[in-house]
């Protein structure tokens, strides 16, 4: 299946703009592998989830089938960043304690990836998949989001996008299902913050390449900025995990 990238066009915001998941999803996932030498984050992105792995495991290799986005990814010491896809990643048999894969497994091949998952994973090692859709900040300006989300950027969803909704419960996941805690991400940040986050989004960036005008976008920036009434607020923003996590 050829490599689906709806994100090498902005790696730059992608960096700058999303946020950062939980330290204690780390913790616990460490807890969970027999031995802590080495983690793979595949579909790393900018390597948010390998740094975070990092202040785990010995080393962590981090994968992404798009050079741009290797290229913006956060430099670590004992993180190795490299261009491979989820299918292939090059790494050697039974070398990793824990595959992790953020918001990202939706994009895969699975049969394929989970042949990889089998190939490199050492015995009794882990797979962790998590996502998240959309944010909560509070009920007027999840309003408005929701309306970006399925009214305006609706026909600019891939429709892989559809098992994001059902977090990933629809998907084939062949392990020994490991239960979880749950997790949610936090930030704090002001309406600029916020608007630079859902310009991250892939609909989003599709919509504005194929509309001359933003008059709609402007329309629901303007929205999100009367309810927000102070620009420089900061305000909590929250985004749910879930998770699917087995025993290789």
């Amino acid at each position: 299946m050829a490599f689906k990238d709806h994100f090498s066009g902005h790696a730059d915001a992608y960096a700058s703009a999303r946020p950062d998941y939980p330290t204690s999803l780390y913790a616990w996932l460490a807890q969970q592998t027999p031995t802590r030498s080495h983690a793979w984050d595949c579909a790393t992105g900018n390597g948010q989830a390998a740094i975070g792995l990092a202040l785990h495991f010995d080393q962590v290799s981090a994968s992404d089938a798009s050079a741009d986005q290797i290229a913006n990814a956060i430099p670590q010491a004992n993180v190795r960043y490299l261009v491979a896809s989820a299918e292939h990643s090059t790494l050697h048999q039974t070398s990793v304690d824990l595959i992790s894969v953020a918001q990202a497994l939706h994009w895969f091949d699975h049969d394929a990836f989970y042949a990889e998952v089998r190939r490199v994973a050492r015995p009794n090692g882990v797979l962790a998949a998590w996502t998240y859709g959309l944010t909560r900040v509070n009920p007027a300006i999840d309003a408005i989001v929701d309306t970006l989300y399925e009214d305006l950027l609706d026909p600019w969803w891939p429709p892989e996008r559809r098992h994001v909704e059902t977090g990933y419960q629809d998907l084939a996941f062949p392990f020994a299902e490991i239960p979880s805690p749950d997790f949610a991400m936090r930030q704090y940040w002001s309406l600029t913050q916020f608007i630079a986050y859902l310009h991250t989004w892939s609909a989003m960036q599709r919509y504005l390449r194929n509309h001359k005008s933003r008059d709609a976008i402007d329309e629901i920036e303007h929205r999100l900025a009367s309810v927000w009434r102070h620009a420089d607020r900061v305000r909590e923003v929250l985004w749910p995990l879930r998770m699917r996590v087995g025993r290789v």
